[in-house]
């Protein structure tokens, strides 16, 4: 019921805002369409009334005293003679020095007049009003000024005016039939909506559905087919658990690893310890042989948590780590850790901000144990180098570590990068060094090339991602 929550919230969200926006479509919608028709029904109404005062205006003359006259015979509709028809004319005097209002009249009017508004006419022109007419009706009005007299000294007005009542029923039925068509348009788009949404929301259900199949251990990425704009998202998260089974998987296997690793020195050191108990006269090597032991597990320690941290470390952005302080710090730790040999290290100048991409433990391990091993290994010079360098177009960091030992045979140098592996029996070690550096400068995308140096011994060259902010010279 809960998991289900979010869903019908977004779905009655999308069904409101449909509403909403459906809702007021249709009401600007008959808004705009009664405001049509009610424009149109006046412009008729009106375009039929001045072609009635056109016609008053054609009957309309002065006899030869001067005084107005129209003959209602002559017009042809009948409302014209029947009182309160709806349908009225009226000639106003209005030039001169007395004017008059209701000079000539239609019978229709009966004792009543036609109350126009004051205002100034061209000549021929013609001016529409709404007014009050007999009984309180509503009239529109169109009236039109003419001149007869010679010299423009005769100025009369003209007006015709019918009842709207016909006109306003006519659009309070358009209004209401509008009003039905569009309640029934809005509940058919309100159905279309709901259709639209329960739709356009079931992938969304087969999504919740396959999650639930994977939180509850049925599946192991979603599966099934979503419409184009879910299934980036699907595949996305299908990465991120294909991820997170190559962490657990990878996390397991080093853990088992680990574990491997460890027991042989454990085996070893309790061995030790029984056959010490039966034969006390083997106690004196007993010490030697524990610290071997444990070197060898601690080194095996270290290797798997420098393969944890660069498998993390991988691809995150903005990591740095100066080499400068690094390697001189380092050759500061062999000098005195090999401080009995006399042996001289070399390094030549480090370029000032360059750079590792990446965690400086790891920087540490791999350098630390290159010089460890130059240092085992070499008469009396060990030699330091790093620099920028370019390869696949691309800048990379470039140290090398080189001894002028006896070196290793070339077709040792691949078994030397082997886990484990010991060319010399006679040397304390482990056979983890050089393996160590090698799979941590593999999980940085880098290499590491072993070959004969000037000084005649083994030359270890890194070739790592360097951080940015440094020429390549």
């Amino acid at each position: 019921m809960r998991r289900s929550a979010w869903l019908r919230s977004l779905r009655w969200r999308l069904l409101a805002a449909t509403f909403v926006a459906v809702a007021v479509a249709v009401v600007m919608a008959g808004w705009v369409l009664s405001g049509l028709f009610s424009e149109h029904v006046t412009r008729q109404f009106t375009v039929a009334l001045t072609a009635e005062l056109d016609q008053v205006t054609a009957r309309f003359e002065l006899d030869a005293q001067g005084r107005p006259s129209l003959d209602p015979a002559v017009l042809s509709d009948p409302r014209w003679t029947r009182p309160y028809s709806g349908l009225y004319w009226q000639v106003d005097q209005i030039g001169g020095a007395a004017p008059r209002r209701g000079v000539l009249r239609s019978r229709s009017l009966w004792d009543a007049e036609l109350q126009a508004p004051a205002d100034q006419l061209a000549d021929g022109g013609v001016h529409v009003h709404e007014v009050a007419g007999p009984g309180g009706a509503t009239l529109l009005l169109v009236e039109r000024t003419v001149r007869i007299a010679a010299g423009g000294t005769g100025a009369w007005r003209l007006l015709v005016a019918a009842d709207r009542h016909e006109t306003s029923q006519a659009i309070e039925r358009f209004n209401g039939m509008l009003a039905l068509s569009l309640t029934a348009l809005l509940g058919l788009l309100l159905l279309a909506a709901t259709a639209q949404v329960a739709v356009g929301l079931a992938p969304l259900k087969a999504l919740q559905q396959a999650l639930a199949a994977v939180r509850e251990g049925r599946e192991q990425r979603l599966h099934g087919r979503f419409p184009l704009e879910v299934q980036p998202l699907v595949d996305d998260f299908n990465s991120v658990l294909e991820r997170n089974a190559e962490v657990v998987a990878r996390a397991r296997t080093q853990a088992g690893n680990l574990a491997h690793a460890i027991k042989t020195p454990l085996a070893a050191m309790a061995q030790a310890a029984g056959s010490a108990r039966q034969h006390p006269d083997e106690l004196v090597a007993l010490p030697r042989l524990v610290a071997e032991q444990v070197e060898v597990a601690r080194r095996h320690v270290h290797w798997h948590l420098a393969r944890s941290r660069a498998a993390a470390a991988q691809g995150v952005p903005g990591m740095r780590a100066e080499v400068a302080p690094i390697v001189a710090g380092l050759v500061r730790v062999m000098s005195r850790v090999h401080g009995e040999r006399g042996l001289r290290l070399e390094t030549e100048a480090v370029p000032p901000g360059l750079a590792f991409a990446g965690e400086t433990q790891d920087l540490q391990e791999m350098l630390g144990n290159l010089l460890d091993n130059a240092c085992k290994w070499a008469r009396s010079t060990v030699r330091i180098s790093a620099t920028a360098a370019q390869a696949a177009g691309a800048p990379r960091l470039r140290v090398v570590i080189e001894d002028d030992g006896h070196g290793i045979a070339e077709k040792q140098q691949a078994q030397a990068l082997v886990r484990g592996s010991r060319l010399d029996e006679t040397t304390p070690g482990s056979g983890l060094g050089l393996a160590i550096v090698h799979e941590l400068c593999g999980l940085y995308g880098g290499e590491l090339s072993l070959s004969r140096g000037e000084l005649g011994g083994l030359k270890a060259a890194l070739l790592l991602p360097m951080a940015a902010s440094m020429e390549v010279q």
